[in-house]
């Protein structure tokens, strides 16, 4: 299966050479670009991509108001959306988060990491770039909702419809464990680890690992680490 790539970003040079590194590889293809966020919300519906790798900052339309959009609209639902930034130590990756994106990788990242973002975002994992660790978006995410000691009342009521071993789960998943490592600290078979994280992502309405670490620090199941 081809992964069908849309390039969001204003630069049209750093869009060419994005568009050369993607379709040199077998297994995905660019289908479009946008120089705007409103441009790439309208080619990811018209293009059926199934990656974005979208740019914060741009005229009109935002990066974050497209990820908004794209996230909030059901038949977009496939579509996932990787934010480049600059500056990856930077509250809008927090923001980006929040709106819906799968994950974030800085600008100035190797050509095998941006092509295996593209991977690892179409099967449904949360990408977060090498340099960046959970300690940090906890950080963040910790500043933004200090009013109310980063708890979303919410959320919290939500947590109360996973079982104990789902939300045991989704603590390990929030400490950026992969499927195989969480089934090895809990003595269950990979399977079973996917089945609960895709049943707490049912219950709490996430579309994908991202959205799970997002919400186990906004509901307070974990606590960030200020560190």
């Amino acid at each position: 299966m081809t992964i069908r790539v849309l390039l969001a970003d204003d630069q049209a040079l750093l869009r060419s050479a994005f568009r050369v590194l993607v379709d040199s590889e077998s297994d995905m293809e660019v289908v479009g670009e946008a120089s705007d966020g409103a441009e790439a919300v309208r080619l990811a519906k018209e293009q059926r991509a199934d990656v974005v790798l979208m740019d914060i900052r741009m005229p009109g339309t935002d990066g974050l108001a497209a990820t908004r959009l794209i996230s909030a609209d059901p038949s977009l639902a496939q579509v996932r959306v990787v934010i480049l930034t600059t500056f990856e130590v930077d509250d809008y990756v927090v923001q980006a988060l929040r709106a819906g994106a799968s994950g974030f990788l800085g600008k100035g990242s190797e050509p095998e990491e941006l092509l295996s973002a593209i991977r690892v975002a179409a099967g449904g994992e949360a990408l977060l770039s090498p340099t960046a660790t959970k300690g940090l978006i906890a950080r963040f995410l910790a500043q933004g909702d200090a009013a109310d000691d980063g708890r979303d009342p919410a959320r919290s009521e939500r947590l109360g419809t996973l079982t104990g071993r789902e939300r045991e789960v989704l603590v390990q998943v929030a400490g950026g464990h992969s499927n195989d490592e969480i089934a090895e600290r809990l003595e269950v078979s990979p399977l079973t680890v996917k089945t609960h994280v895709n049943r707490a992502m049912a219950k709490l309405g996430a579309r994908d690992r991202a959205q799970l670490v997002v919400i186990a620090y906004e509901s307070g199941l974990v606590r960030p680490r200020m560190d």
